[in-house]
């Protein structure tokens, strides 16, 4: 399979630690394009977003989204115990270990360098360790029908160009009757500015354009994107890649949460939600 491609020089930062961008448009971003921004993106911003969100996150914990649902509540992949687990865009990997706490044998697969490097850290500080692998989720290298499991916690499915191609992918690495579930942004969120206030919850674009957000630098190079896909577009992709959906959840926030991470906030979250979790398996 094609590796993704290098991900160039690092990425100049901002006074917050994260990569300043140049510049923001609404254009189209193709496959390979949006993999070496994203990379690019993440290797340079994993030292500040664990900073500011690694303690929600946690060390060894499955925490689904911001609203706070976890794993060990919602059992959305059912018993892992004794399980062959493949997690996608596993970031500082916290998911991972917490499944391999819970017996499941598992891979964590991400896109960044910088996030398998932290990941890497708290394998050897917490002595949890789960082998790391760096990929692309659109080639994973992984054989047909070896996994038991796979999962996504906000792990790159809004970051994929080719979401059909991806979820094929998972679809094959699959098992028959293997489980798989994601969290990905709720579309609604699309169409609102990016802000936790609820008093800015005007639409100011079409929940219907699917026009990527990009990021660039100072000569128009994308360095970060985002991909948008309607609720149907979801059920469509699921569909397509030969998994049957057998849910759509949408957290309510937690009750006594008072974290914000970025536009999903406890006043907002009371209002709309912010996270859409596929629910899917292949048939048996």
């Amino acid at each position: 399979m094609k590796s993704a491609p290098p991900s160039g020089p690092g990425l100049p930062l901002g006074g917050d630690g994260y990569p300043a961008a140049g510049g923001v448009a609404r254009r189209p971003a193709g496959r390979a394009e949006s993999v070496r921004a994203n990379r690019r993106w993440w290797d340079a911003a994993a030292p500040a977003y664990l900073a500011e969100h690694g303690a929600d996150l946690g060390d060894v914990d499955f925490l689904w989204c911001p609203e706070g649902l976890r794993e060990a509540d919602a059992r959305l992949l059912g018993d892992v115990a004794g399980r062959r687990v493949l997690e996608l865009g596993c970031g500082s990997a916290p998911c991972a270990r917490w499944l391999r706490a819970a017996g499941a044998e598992v891979v964590a697969l991400d896109l960044s360098a910088g996030m398998l490097a932290r990941a890497a850290g708290l394998n050897a500080s917490t002595g949890i360790a789960v082998p790391l692998v760096q990929a692309d989720v659109g080639a994973l290298p992984i054989a047909d029908a070896a996994v038991d499991v796979a999962c996504s916690a906000f792990g790159g499915l809004p970051f994929v160009a080719d979401v059909e191609g991806a979820l094929a992918e998972v679809a094959r690495v699959l098992r028959p009757g293997g489980r798989f579930v994601a969290s990905v942004n709720h579309p609604v969120r699309w169409p609102f500015p990016d802000s936790p206030d609820p008093a800015e919850l005007t639409v100011v674009s079409s929940y219907f354009d699917r026009t990527p957000y990009v990021e660039t630098d100072d000569v128009g190079r994308a360095v970060y994107v985002e991909h948008h896909r309607t609720v149907g577009d979801w059920v469509r992709a699921v569909v397509r890649a030969g998994l049957v959906l057998d849910d759509l959840v949408e957290p309510e926030w937690t009750p006594g949460r008072t974290e914000t991470w970025g536009q999903w906030s406890p006043a907002r979250g009371a209002l709309v939600p912010g996270t859409l979790i596929l629910v899917c398996r292949r048939p048996a």
